[in-house]
């Protein structure tokens, strides 16, 4: 089993949180988001779900993991591979503010076997890194999020800060 993730230097009290795994690949997900508030604290990709199905599985039960996610925010539609599994993926972070409002990351692209990359509804602040190391065989199966716990009122939060994904056959 293989890890990747996008190395996020966040400067807050953000953690790893216990992570999941699933032995099937991973072939949509769904972002847990907060919408821009203005001048309200915002903190933007809150947690991301990883949905499957068992291929060899005749009854086609769907199967959902996700690490820990934050307290804001909607979980936004489901975005699928067309074909194939979640390989690798793109993570969109937002640069240390100073005095202003942080949020973190900010959204993720991921690209299917099949070569199409998909991008579920995240927040407009940041840019995309580079794209991680692709699983050489088998998908995404497994997920832990790098999270900052909610701060109380009047302090900058940013919930999701990295994320890794991990590769199974």
């Amino acid at each position: 089993m293989l890890w990747w993730e996008a190395n996020v230097q966040a400067l807050n009290s953000a953690a790893w949180k216990n992570g999941n795994i699933i032995t099937h690949g991973i072939t949509w997900y769904l972002l847990q988001v907060e919408e821009y508030g203005g001048a309200d604290d915002d903190t933007a990709l809150n947690g991301i779900r990883l949905y499957c199905i068992n291929p060899n599985n005749t009854d086609s039960t769907v199967y959902s993991i996700e690490s820990d996610s934050g307290k804001f925010g909607q979980w936004s539609i489901i975005t699928w591979c067309p074909r194939g599994f979640l390989v690798s993926f793109q993570l969109k972070v937002e640069t240390p503010q100073g005095i202003i409002d942080d949020t973190a990351a900010n959204g993720i692209k991921f690209r299917c076997t099949s070569g199409a990359i998909i991008e579920g509804v995240g927040s407009t602040f940041g840019d995309y890194g580079g794209w991680s190391n692709t699983c050489i065989r088998g998908g995404i199966c497994g997920i832990q999020t790098k999270l900052e716990s909610y701060q109380g009122a009047f302090v900058d939060d940013t919930a999701l800060n990295d994320v890794r994904f991990f590769c199974c056959d």
